[in-house]
């Protein structure tokens, strides 16, 4: 079977291809539009995991075993308290997002998973962190806030493409390999943790999943005519 990119190239593949789109279209979780900040109250060690206590505007509205996206992190509600819920995080999590630099006070980007008729409106976030970047530049532009990142993943962006930062669905430009820049509108300023970044802090990030799905094609084709 065949991908045609242009009228004289063709990339060919494995039929499971399509089996892992269509897993893929079945399982999506988040769309990278933040319904609230949580605020980190306490942190416990539990062996090589954290307990997070995490008090927002949604908390109220959780429930146990329920998916939450914490700064593009996916992860499980494990318990409640009066104004507050609890996740979970294990040591692999830990140290593949920036998760492991929270502490008491730390704001996180909150996101409850997407209903299976639920519109769109960012992209597809499967809540797996691909890596941890770095902010490098912030510029404020008439209202309107241009940030920076680097990273040093494998993951490409693509020009007028999707990103998922700390959570949020955003459009890349100046891409480049290892770095990109977006820019951030008031609103998304004011109701998200991006208000908080500094030169050198670090960002969860995860590259557009039909991005990663060609890239691999491409990688693994054998066949380029």
């Amino acid at each position: 079977m065949f991908i045609v990119i242009n009228h004289q190239t063709k990339v060919s593949f494995n039929s499971n291809w399509i089996v892992r789109y269509i897993k893929l279209i079945s399982n999506i979780m988040f769309t990278g539009i933040v319904e609230a900040i949580g605020i980190v109250m306490d942190l416990k060690k539990s062996g090589s995991n954290t307990d997070f206590f995490i008090e927002s505007a949604i908390s109220g509205e959780l429930k146990i075993d329920q998916s939450v996206s914490h700064n593009g992190v996916c992860l499980t509600v494990v318990g409640l308290f009066d104004s507050g819920h609890i996740v979970t995080a294990v040591e692999e999590t830990l140290k593949k997002s920036n998760l492991e630099s929270s502490e008491i006070g730390t704001e996180m980007n909150l996101e409850r998973s997407m209903h299976v008729n639920s519109r769109l409106d960012g992209h597809i976030v499967q809540g797996h962190v691909d890596a941890v970047g770095v902010c490098a530049e912030i510029q404020e532009k008439g209202g309107s806030y241009e940030f920076g990142f680097k990273h040093n993943s494998k993951n490409i962006t693509v020009e007028k493409g999707s990103i998922c930062i700390n959570g949020i669905s955003l459009t890349c430009y100046d891409s480049n390999p290892g770095k990109f820049r977006v820019t951030i509108i008031p609103y998304t300023y004011g109701h998200t943790n991006f208000n908080s970044l500094k030169l050198g802090t670090n960002v969860n990030l995860e590259f557009d999943i039909i991005g990663k799905y060609v890239q691999r094609i491409l990688s693994q084709s054998s066949t380029f005519k």
